[in-house]
């Protein structure tokens, strides 16, 4: 469904429109319907495979290859492939996606690394003229994301950046009923968080195991020693491959509220916090910390913690919105809305998990940990993005709202880092400060070029 699609959905009630829609790989053209896309994956850890069953649910696909240099993630990746895609045929399987690149041919390609590897396969498959869907955040540094944005619109490719929260049924029936009705009044603040920790991690640095390439691994990011912790999705808890906590979970709620709102750029940035709690562990990321995206008359402000209780249980990784006709509480479990004058909820909605649809959902294979919450959206975004590699238009989260959404929380932790406001120029591609914008490309390890920055 294209987003004038989505629009309608209000009138006719998100269930009937689920009726009125299809399944599988009809609601495409008929001549797209005929078509058999040849589908590459870099990245075939947790994220990775997700996506890729998504698009086999939704698109006549040939997955071609995959490549990963966890050699066990690709090849439980490649017979999950070969058992889901119509020609059941096991993928090329390969360790180094630039041999992938040179050997094969794709229309679309699916980027779902760790975070550090999401800039140069996206933009270098780009350059080959293949539609990219990149995971979310696109890049670890401002440079990044720039480079990906630039790349897209000179070589005129489709981008779709896995932001699901663009193309979810409950959030974009909310939408339309309670704030472009104008029900929640004025917005004049969001309160974005989540409140999801791990505490402190405790191992051992040894030798990486047989089956895991980690010099590819590392790629462009600093060469640490090996944590067995870093093969699974416990990377995120360095900043040599991430953002912390706000460039993983925030940058969803963020961009979510700017969507939401329609907002843009905002006019400051400003970032506390740090490691208060959980000292003692191998991670480097903050367990605490407050971000502003000041918007002159309304702010948007994150908080995440590690510790103590979750304060709403039904919405642990979300938002409130606060107009002068009530709150709005949203999440990606569901909203509920409470006019200015009363205490309790008088509408909400709840996660739509299409088991009637797509039954395998239901009963996925717990070790994939697949989440069930997201999936529906993750199929609006594929269904999407293959729709506009037939029609060459913007996607519903097209890579320019990936970068104002990655890039303002890779900001925030700038803030936080030299304890200073911060100012975004976008006509420049610079802020108002010298040692920030020195922060702006991080140094790549030898043998690895940056993308160039600037603005785009």
């Amino acid at each position: 469904m294209r987003r004038r699609d989505f629009l309608q959905i209000g009138g006719l009630g998100v269930m009937s429109a689920l009726a009125s829609m299809t399944t599988g790989y009809r609601g495409f053209s008929e001549e797209m319907a005929d078509k058999t896309l040849k589908v590459g994956l870099i990245g075939t850890g947790w994220y990775g495979k997700s996506d890729l069953l998504k698009v086999l649910q939704v698109a006549p696909v040939n997955v071609v290859a995959l490549c990963d240099v966890n050699r066990q993630h690709l090849e439980a990746a490649g017979e999950l492939t070969a058992a889901r895609q119509v020609s059941k045929k096991v993928p090329k399987l390969y360790e180094d996606w630039r041999e992938m690149l040179d050997s094969e041919q794709f229309d679309l390609m699916l980027v779902d690394t760790p975070d550090h590897q999401h800039a140069l396969p996206g933009i270098e498959a780009m350059r080959r003229g293949i539609d990219l869907f990149v995971q979310k955040p696109i890049g670890v540094d401002v440079a990044e994301c720039q480079a990906l944005v630039r790349t897209a619109r000179e070589t005129g490719r489709v981008c779709q950046v896995g932001l699901q929260r663009r193309g979810t049924h409950h959030l974009i029936d909310m939408k339309e009923k309670i704030i472009d009705s104008g029900r929640l009044g004025q917005v004049v603040q969001v309160s974005i968080y989540t409140y999801y920790g791990m505490g402190d991690i405790f191992q051992d640095p040894c030798d990486p195991p047989e089956w895991l390439n980690y010099d590819l691994w590392t790629g462009p990011a600093p060469m640490r020693p090996f944590y067995p912790m870093v093969a699974d999705r416990m990377w995120r808890s360095f900043f040599e491959y991430g953002n912390g906590t706000l460039g993983d979970m925030g940058v969803h709620m963020f961009d979510m509220a700017r969507w939401l709102l329609g907002l843009g750029w905002p006019k400051r940035i400003t970032s506390v916090g740090g490691r208060y709690v959980f000292t003692k562990g191998i991670q480097n990321i903050p367990d605490t910390q407050t971000v502003i995206f000041d918007y002159e008359n309304l702010q948007v402000i994150w908080n995440h913690r590690w510790a103590g209780r979750l304060p709403d249980e039904r919405h642990p990784w979300g938002a409130y919105l606060y107009g002068t006709e009530g709150t709005l509480k949203a999440s990606v479990f569901g909203w509920d809305f409470l006019p200015k004058d009363r205490s309790k909820p008088t509408e909400s909605g709840e996660v739509l998990y299409e088991y009637d649809l797509f039954p395998e959902d239901q009963n996925e294979d717990p070790s994939l940990h697949i989440e069930k919450h997201t999936s529906e959206g993750m199929r609006t975004l594929m269904r999407d993005f293959i729709r506009q590699h037939e029609e060459r238009g913007k996607c519903i989260s097209d890579i320019e709202e990936g970068v104002i959404s990655t890039a303002c929380c890779v900001l925030g932790n700038v803030s936080m880092n030299l304890g200073q406001a911060l100012s975004y120029d976008i006509a420049t591609g610079q802020t108002d400060s010298q040692a920030a914008n020195a922060l702006l490309a991080r140094p790549y390890r030898e043998g690895w070029t940056h993308p160039e920055g600037g603005p785009f």
